[in-house]
C-alpha cells in the first residue's frame, strides 16, 4: 500500500479500536475482530474499504483452505462488525461464507474420575482450583478471578462477576469446597485473590497484583489428567454432581 492508503487503513482501524470498547467488548474479542481487518488488508494489500463482494469471496475461499472454521467464523464477523459500525454500511455479503453448525457435547467426568484428578495434583492451589471449578461449574477465567469478597460463607454462595456475556451470578458453595478455599488462603494469606499468582515465590505471594497464570493452570490440569489415564477431551462435569467424599489430601 502507498502512504494515502496506509493512512487511510490507520484511521479506519483506530475507529475499529474504539468503537469495540466503547461497545464493552471483551479484549479477546477486540483481538479477534481487530486481527480480521489486519489480514484481509495484507491479503489484498490495500484498505478494506475498497473490497467488493467477489474480493471476499475469493478472500473466504482461500481462507477456508488455510484456517479452521472457527478463524474464518471469527474473520467473518469482525469484517460486518467493521463494515457496519465504522464504513457505515449496510453488510451485504452475509451469505459469502456460512461455517458448518457443529454441535458438540462435553466429555463428562464421573465423581469417581473428579476425586481421582484432584488426589493425583500435588500443589495445593492447584488441587483447591480443580476442586473449586468442577464443584461449582465454573469457566477458567471465573474462578482464577475469585476474589475473598466473592464468598458468601454465611449463606453458602459464591458471586461470580462479569461471567460470560459480561454477567454476574450466583453459585452454590459446597461445604468441601468452602474448606479448601479455607486452607488455601491460610498458606497465602492475599488481601484479595483466592488463587493469587506466586511467581515461584510463596514467601511474597501476599503481594501479588494479580492470579495464577492461565497457562500454567492450563498445563498443571493437562498433566494431571494425563496422570490419572483420562482420555477425555476437555472434560467438565456439573457441579451438582460433585459429591462430598472427596479428599482434599492426596492419595
Amino acid at each position: 500500500m502507498n502512504q494515502s492508503e496506509l493512512n487511510r487503513f490507520d484511521k479506519f482501524y483506530q475507529q475499529q479500536l474504539k468503537t469495540l470498547k466503547l461497545q464493552g467488548k471483551a479484549q479477546k474479542t477486540i483481538e479477534s475482530y481487530s486481527r480480521a481487518i489486519r489480514r484481509v488488508r495484507d491479503y489484498f494489500d490495500r484498505c478494506p474499504d475498497q473490497l467488493k463482494p467477489e474480493d471476499l469471496e475469493t478472500y473466504f475461499a482461500d481462507l477456508v483452505e488455510s484456517h479452521s472454521w472457527s478463524t474464518v467464523k471469527i474473520d467473518r464477523v469482525g469484517l460486518q462488525h467493521f463494515w457496519k459500525f465504522v464504513l457505515k454500511r449496510d453488510w451485504q455479503w452475509v451469505d459469502i461464507v456460512k461455517p458448518p453448525k457443529v454441535k458438540t457435547i462435553p466429555d463428562i467426568l464421573t465423581p469417581a474420575e473428579i476425586e481421582r484428578l484432584i488426589g493425583t495434583t500435588r500443589k495445593l492451589r492447584y488441587r483447591v482450583f480443580l476442586l473449586t471449578t468442577y464443584s461449582m461449574g465454573l469457566r477458567l477465567g471465573e474462578a482464577l478471578a475469585l476474589q475473598v469478597g466473592d464468598i458468601d460463607a454465611a449463606r453458602k454462595l459464591v458471586h461470580i462477576r462479569r461471567g460470560k456475556g459480561h454477567k454476574d451470578r450466583m453459585v452454590p458453595l459446597p461445604d468441601l469446597t468452602l474448606i479448601g478455599l479455607r486452607e488455601l488462603w491460610k498458606k497465602h494469606r492475599h488481601p484479595t485473590l483466592l488463587f493469587p499468582n506466586a511467581n515461584g515465590n510463596m514467601e511474597t505471594i501476599r503481594e501479588a497484583k494479580g492470579p495464577m497464570d492461565r497457562g500454567g493452570v492450563q498445563k498443571a490440569m493437562q498433566i494431571v489428567v494425563a496422570e490419572c489415564g483420562i482420555k477425555k477431551k476437555s472434560p467438565s462435569i456439573p457441579y451438582a454432581t460433585v459429591t462430598p467424599p472427596i479428599s482434599l489430601k492426596r492419595a
